[in-house]
């Protein structure tokens, strides 16, 4: 195998190994499933001490790109795109606009998916949909238990049949359940005064509109269920 030179940059060791490991595979077209070289080849490749490669394959390791297999050695595997974000995404150590900013996505990205939900909806889809309406666990002011939540907005992804979305939905939750339990005092107002104007859109509204196919009502219905975070973050930005 060829020495791999390691460039005199600004980076760590460890890094520029990281980057060299992951150039080596690409270069030599090597395909999920494939054996790579075990540390004493890469170390001598790369012309560094197996503790700094093995930091680097660690890493590999946490992405999700190598996995050690028993008789087997290192193989490589297609990584998690947001198997990275699974590790980084702790609310509680977040800054309040990184909380928001994750907010806004997971809003903007749920109307995005208006047209594939309705493209791929079945009838079976619509039973299970109304099934988990039937055993939510609804409070006053349109909140929702967090499993409740969590499993109809979760189902709504799922038909999407795209496992990205249904991979974020899952580092998310915890992100939703912690906002509305940090900041329910701020919440809790907003909830009342929509419900006092007539604008509570529900899981049942929601429900409604996919059974209908009426993707446009759908999408503004719903707009107004999560009105209450864009107001919520506009009041909290505007006295920042």
């Amino acid at each position: 195998m060829e020495y791999l030179k390691i460039n005199n940059q600004a980076t760590t060791l460890v890094d520029q190994v990281e980057d060299k490991l992951v150039t080596y595979f690409r270069e030599r077209d090597l395909r999920i499933g494939d054996a790579i070289p075990n540390e004493l080849e890469l170390a001598a490749a790369l012309g560094v001490a197996r503790s700094v490669l093995r930091e680097a394959l660690s890493r590999l390791k946490m992405m999700g790109m190598i996995e050690t297999r028993t008789r087997k050695g290192m193989i490589l595997r297609e990584p998690s795109i947001l198997g990275g974000m699974k590790r980084v995404v702790d609310p509680r150590i977040m800054s309040e606009n990184s909380l928001f900013d994750i907010l806004g996505f997971r809003i903007a990205l749920e109307i995005g998916i208006c047209s594939d939900l309705f493209r791929h909806i079945t009838p079976k889809d619509v039973e299970e949909l109304e099934e988990i309406v039937r055993l939510g666990i609804a409070f006053d002011n349109n909140e929702y238990a967090p499993i409740s939540e969590f499993t109809f907005h979760s189902k709504l992804y799922e038909i999407t049949g795209n496992r990205i979305i249904c991979e974020y939905q899952e580092i998310i939750h915890p992100v939703m359940v912690f906002v509305k339990d940090k900041f329910k005092e701020f919440l809790e107002p907003i909830n009342i005064r929509i419900r006092q104007e007539g604008g509570l859109v529900t899981h049942t509204d929601l429900l409604e509109y996919i059974k209908a196919k009426d993707e446009d009502g759908y999408r503004a219905a719903l707009e107004r269920h999560f009105v209450v975070y864009k107001i919520f973050m506009e009041e909290r930005t505007k006295k920042g």
